[in-house]
C-alpha cells in the first residue's frame, strides 16, 4: 500500500511540472499500473483533470497497441461512469474519453459515436447527459475529438449547433468552441451570430493544452467561431 501511495504521489508530481508533456512517454510506459491513479486525478482541479486525461489517453493508446481488450475495458469503464446506473456523476470522464480517442485511432473508430451521443437529445431512449455541469465537459470532449479526428466528429455538427441554444450558458459557449474545431461551415453563421450578439458574459474555462485554463465569455467564443467560419 505504501508503495502504491508513493507511486501515485510521484505520478501527480510529474503532472504538476511545467514540462509534464515531456514525461508522457514514461507515464504511458507504466501501462495499466498507472490507470487507477490517473482516474483518481480526474476528480481534482480543472487543470490537473485535463493533464490526467491527456496522460490517460496516451496510456490507453499504448495499451491498445499491445492489448486491445484491456484498452477497450478502459473505455467501457468511462461508459459505465457516464451511465445513470453507475450512480456516479462522471466528473472528468468526458475529457479522458476524448483524449483516449484522440490518441488511439482504433479506439476512436470504435467508440466515437458513443462520445457524441452524450449531447444528442432525442427526448427519449438516448444517452443525453442531463447534468448541466457534466454536459459542459461533453461539448468540450467532442471539440477535442474534432481537433484530431474531424472526419469522425463531423456527425456532431448538428448537435453542436443545437447546443448553441442549450439551457446552460456555459454549455452554449462550449458548443461554440467545439464548432471551431470542425472544418468551417458558413451554415453555422446564423446560430453563432445570435449567440455572439447576446452579450452573455458567463465565462468558460478552456484548457490551453499545456499549463493553464484560458477564460473566455460565451459571447467571445461565439464571436471567434463566427469570425473563423467567415474567413
Amino acid at each position: 500500500m505504501a508503495r502504491m501511495r508513493a507511486a501515485k504521489a510521484k505520478l501527480k508530481e510529474i503532472l504538476q511540472r511545467n514540462d509534464w508533456q515531456g514525461q508522457l512517454g514514461e507515464i504511458a510506459a507504466g501501462g495499466m499500473s498507472n490507470v487507477g491513479a490517473l482516474f483518481s486525478f480526474l476528480l481534482l482541479d480543472p487543470l490537473m483533470r485535463h493533464k490526467a486525461a491527456v496522460a490517460l489517453g496516451r496510456t490507453a493508446a499504448k495499451i491498445a497497441a499491445e492489448n486491445p481488450e484491456a484498452a477497450r475495458n478502459i473505455i467501457r469503464r468511462f461508459i459505465w461512469h457516464m451511465s445513470e446506473e453507475s450512480g456516479n456523476i462522471g466528473w472528468g470522464i468526458p475529457e479522458a474519453f476524448a483524449e483516449c480517442l484522440a490518441a488511439s485511432p482504433e479506439l476512436a473508430k470504435t467508440y466515437h459515436k458513443i462520445l457524441i451521443s452524450y449531447i444528442v437529445d432525442l427526448g427519449f431512449d438516448d444517452n443525453y447527459c442531463d447534468n448541466d455541469q457534466l454536459r459542459r465537459s461533453c461539448y468540450w470532449a467532442i471539440g477535442r475529438l474534432a481537433r484530431t479526428r474531424p472526419e469522425l466528429a463531423s456527425g456532431a455538427r448538428q448537435w453542436l449547433l443545437k447546443g448553441l441554444q442549450d439551457k446552460d450558458s456555459i454549455c452554449r459557449g462550449m458548443a461554440a468552441w467545439a464548432l471551431t474545431q470542425l472544418p468551417p461551415d458558413i451554415m453555422n453563421a446564423p446560430a453563432l451570430r445570435q449567440l455572439a450578439e447576446c452579450g452573455d458574459n458567463d465565462e468558460c474555462e478552456i484548457f490551453d493544452g499545456n499549463n493553464k485554463m484560458d477564460l473566455f465569455t460565451v459571447s467571445e467564443l461565439a464571436q471567434k467561431a463566427l469570425a473563423r467560419d467567415k474567413n
